[in-house]
């Protein structure tokens, strides 16, 4: 239009910018239909986007199956995590496809450090929808401890997103740093580097602390608690949109 009866010439992005700018949107000749989601969740995400709230050790545990090969072999590792202390509190390992027994083996290392029922604090262990992690065989291995579960939405891994991005670079960590690919015993080196990860490596989102350490002080009172676990506010709408909206305000 500018074009023809102007005869002015802008860019697509320019006009773009200009939109965003007097607050002009385009209006669409399709209906948008919002379908409801059909799959029911087995267990409500009791965390959302409140992941910086957490305030104390063992009050959130992550874990999730991250799958590789090492040189003709596949394997499936599945970690447990503290999302406050981002210590490795549990592991299992099968070169099996679909095994559940990684997910059993690496829950029942994670039980010492949880509170029995009617004693102390609640757990709460967040994972995926996966079939395992909702079966009854998984869930009755915690029925006796003080656990509350909680799980992302179907389709959603944002939803875990302490896990997502601790399994991302650990595992690069293991192929580079310790060679896993040409590692003649995988299961010792996987517990290698737990070790070093637990109490050698320092951890940026920790101060550059290590996760055993970071656990000492807090247990110490070095750490003050926030209290701010509680008081969580649980949002469906991811925190990118949120920011947006009130950048927009």
């Amino acid at each position: 239009m500018l074009v023809k009866q102007e005869n002015i010439t802008v860019s697509a992005d320019y006009i773009r910018r200009v939109f965003a700018c007097l607050q002009i949107e385009s209006k669409t000749k399709h209906k948008v239909r919002s379908k409801p989601r059909k799959a029911k969740d087995s267990y409500p995400n009791l965390i959302f986007s409140t992941w910086e709230t957490i305030d104390r050790p063992r009050q959130v545990i992550v874990s999730d199956t991250m799958a590789f090969w090492t040189r003709l072999n596949y394997w499936e590792l599945t970690f447990y995590f503290d999302a406050f202390t981002k210590e490795i509190l549990g592991r299992g390992i099968s070169s099996r496809r679909g095994d559940p027994e990684p997910l059993h083996v690496g829950l029942k290392q994670v039980l010492p450090y949880l509170n029995c029922k009617d004693e102390g604090e609640v757990t709460i262990i967040h994972t995926d929808q996966g079939s395992v992690y909702t079966s009854l065989a998984y869930n009755e291995i915690i029925k006796d401890h003080n656990v509350v579960r909680s799980c992302s939405r179907a389709g959603k891994p944002t939803d875990n997103p302490v896990n997502e991005s601790l399994n991302g670079w650990i595992k690069e960590e293991l192929f580079i740093d310790f060679d896993l690919y040409n590692a003649e015993d995988v299961v010792t080196s996987i517990d290698l580097y737990i070790e070093f990860y637990n109490s050698i490596r320092p951890a940026y989102s920790l101060g550059y602390d290590t996760p055993n350490n970071y656990y000492r002080r807090f247990m110490a009172g070095e750490i003050e608690c926030a209290h701010t676990f509680q008081d969580r506010i649980l949002d469906e709408t991811p925190k990118h949109i949120t920011k947006r909206q009130k950048a927009k305000e």
